[in-house]
């Protein structure tokens, strides 16, 4: 016969976890802290998890605004860092950073801020680069078919559609394409 364990003794040597807090305010805590330990999030990611768990509005503000106090929570930075990963790695526009920004609950002076480190000449430089890497893979279409797929590989990376048609126009210019033909049908 096994002895029976007094209440709350998690068995010996199997690695059981503990069980979840009781008290509101150390479940927001916990829950805050293994949401931040995978990667960095917002404090709008973070108070809608604790919506989603029931965690009372006005504890979820406290716990918020320690973690903000002790900088484990920093919108600013994480907007920073979304916005130069994102446009480095994936050419993502100010449009669709700003939009990616406002999902995770950043407030928009932040988003503002953010994407203004984003000058309307890198952005450029950036659209003009993802044109490049495409324009080799439409090198078979006829040019109204490539100059759709391009244009609308920048449009869906939050591009303006002035920046794209110019970059797509400049481009397929330098590969010879017919200037004249390129004047009508896409703007300077």
């Amino acid at each position: 016969m096994t002895p029976r364990r007094e209440t709350g003794d998690a068995p010996s040597g199997t690695g059981a976890e503990e069980a979840p807090p009781r008290d509101p305010e150390e479940q927001a805590r916990a829950l805050c802290l293994r949401l931040l330990t995978g990667q960095p999030r917002t404090r709008g990611q973070l108070a809608d998890a604790m919506r989603r768990r029931g965690i009372p509005d006005e504890v979820a503000e406290r716990v918020l605004a320690r973690f903000e106090d002790v900088g484990l929570i920093d919108d600013a930075a994480f907007a920073d860092a979304w916005v130069e990963s994102r446009h480095h790695g994936r050419g993502l526009a100010r449009r669709a950073l700003a939009r990616e920004l406002r999902t995770r609950g950043v407030e928009t002076a932040v988003i503002e801020r953010a994407v203004e480190q984003l000058d309307p000449e890198r952005e450029e430089q950036t659209a003009r680069a993802l044109v490049d890497r495409k324009l080799r893979a439409t090198r078979g279409l006829d040019r109204d078919r490539r100059i759709r797929r391009l244009a609308g590989m920048l449009a869906r990376k939050g591009y303006p559609e002035g920046v794209a048609l110019r970059v797509v126009r400049r481009a397929l210019e330098e590969e010879g394409e017919d200037p004249e033909f390129l004047q009508g049908c896409l703007p300077e």
